[in-house]
């Protein structure tokens, strides 16, 4: 039996493959090569992520794939409201109606987007992998379509691709300034156009939509995002009964960006106000928060479960853009803004992080194990002018290096004086140049 919904579908085949390629900025994002398994490309709302399937889909198309091989089709289209996982054989059997010579004889490539507003689509996808000659990719809103999600819900089928807000070298790519030779290659002039553009890249973040705008736009797109977020992916969907505390959660966690943060400690404080919450909620919010891609928390660097558990974690945005709505000191923090810079480099290299307090007292802001095995012990500083500062940072590496000495021991910094004597082992990088490369 044919379903309502083939007319539609068929049309929307007919009209995707029409479509001019989208001018769009290439994004550096990184994918598994595992064959036989479904890509979910997953990241925050407005990251980009419908972009990048484009990108996707263009990047077959350059390298030989006609565009009858490739199908883009967002099921986020009123018309196709109560469209069931029955109805889905209906795109399959559309698009081998217009195309039978590519049926079980090539390799085409579906990209699904916003496919979690069909019930029992997972179902379709793990049948779609094991019967069909496709090449699948999936995306959708981060409140149905969580990395945890997806592994569970395709029984190990898919692999997960994040999307987060432009790097640093993406805004530039973005602007038209990327540079085309390597930073040491720079010229004076250049340097200092490259050093601005860091400046404005740490202060408005990497969300495309907010780029360029002026600070009250800004802060108004970045907020709504947040807003959003908030009720479709946590308060909705996890039915949340206190959407106040969340939302003074978020507060404290945004506007004290790369901070330390207890669990205890901010319990004990709302019940010192007369709020009467559980802790085992705030934990819940707090993972929840992480889950939708608002932010990102890093516990100590250690072996032991137990001294991560008594210890703070540090919370840091998933974009530095959100610093300035939410932290209420009016003042710029910039050094912070780095920081959370630096550990979204790390991340996309795919390094698990933590940070270091040494017996002594020091800290660390990042220890990264790559997926190389090499590690890294990284300490952000905004102004390494300073001698006392230097030589406080410098202090911190070394006492660090104690715990791990095989790690290479990087000092980066925005602002750096022409020459700096610096002890052994201990690696001076330009931020500017260390974000821009993406690693040393």
């Amino acid at each position: 039996m044919e379903s309502q919904y083939s007319p539609l579908l068929l049309q929307k085949i007919i009209d995707a493959q029409a479509a001019p390629l989208p001018a769009l900025t290439r994004r550096d994002v990184w994918l598994p090569a595992v064959p036989g398994k479904a890509l979910a490309v997953i990241g925050m709302r407005r990251a980009g992520k419908t972009s990048f399937l484009w990108q996707l889909l263009a990047e077959r198309h350059a390298q030989g794939t006609p565009r009858e091989g490739l199908l883009y089709i967002s099921f986020e289209d009123e018309r196709l409201a109560g469209m069931q996982a029955s109805d889905l054989d209906a795109l399959v059997e559309a698009y081998y109606r217009l195309h039978p010579e590519w049926r079980d004889q090539r390799r085409c490539t579906f990209f699904l987007d916003e496919v979690q507003t069909v019930p029992g689509w997972e179902l379709f996808a793990r049948r779609l992998l094991d019967t069909e000659n496709i090449e699948l990719f999936l995306s959708g809103s981060s409140a149905k379509l969580l990395s945890r999600e997806v592994a569970t819900s395709m029984r190990g089928r898919a692999l997960e691709a994040t999307v987060t807000p432009f790097s640093f070298r993406e805004a530039l790519r973005h602007a038209g300034r990327e540079p085309t030779k390597p930073p040491s290659h720079l010229t004076k002039a250049e340097q200092s156009q490259l050093d601005h553009d860091l400046g404005a890249y740490l202060q408005q973040g990497g969300f495309a939509e907010a780029q360029g705008l002026d600070t009250r736009s800004r802060s108004e797109l970045l907020r709504s995002y947040v807003d959003v977020l908030l009720l479709r992916d946590v308060m909705e969907r996890h039915n949340l009964s206190q959407p106040q505390v969340l939302r003074w959660l978020v507060q404290q966690l945004l506007g004290n960006a790369a901070g330390a943060f207890s669990i205890n400690k901010f319990h004990a404080d709302l019940r010192s106000r007369g709020v009467p919450v559980a802790k085992d909620t705030l934990h819940q919010m707090l993972a929840h928060l992480e889950d939708a891609f608002l932010l990102h928390s890093v516990a100590l660097a250690t072996d032991s479960i137990r001294r991560q558990q008594v210890n703070p974690r540090k919370v840091y945005p998933v974009d530095t853009g959100l610093m300035a709505v939410f932290d209420k000191s009016g003042k710029p923090n910039t050094g912070h803004a780095l920081e959370v810079a630096v550990l979204h480099t790390l991340l996309r290299s795919g390094a698990q992080v933590g940070y270091v307090l040494t017996p002594a007292g020091y800290e660390v802001d990042f220890h990264a194990a790559l997926p190389s095995g090499e590690q890294w012990l990284v300490q952000v500083c905004l102004d390494l002018g300073d001698s006392a500062t230097l030589q406080r940072e410098v202090r911190a590496l070394q006492d660090a290096r104690q715990q791990w000495p095989q790690a290479r021991c990087l000092l980066v910094g925005q602002q750096v004086p022409p020459t700096v004597a610096l002890p052994p082992g201990i690696e001076l990088h330009r931020a500017s140049h260390w974000l821009l490369e993406g690693r040393p």
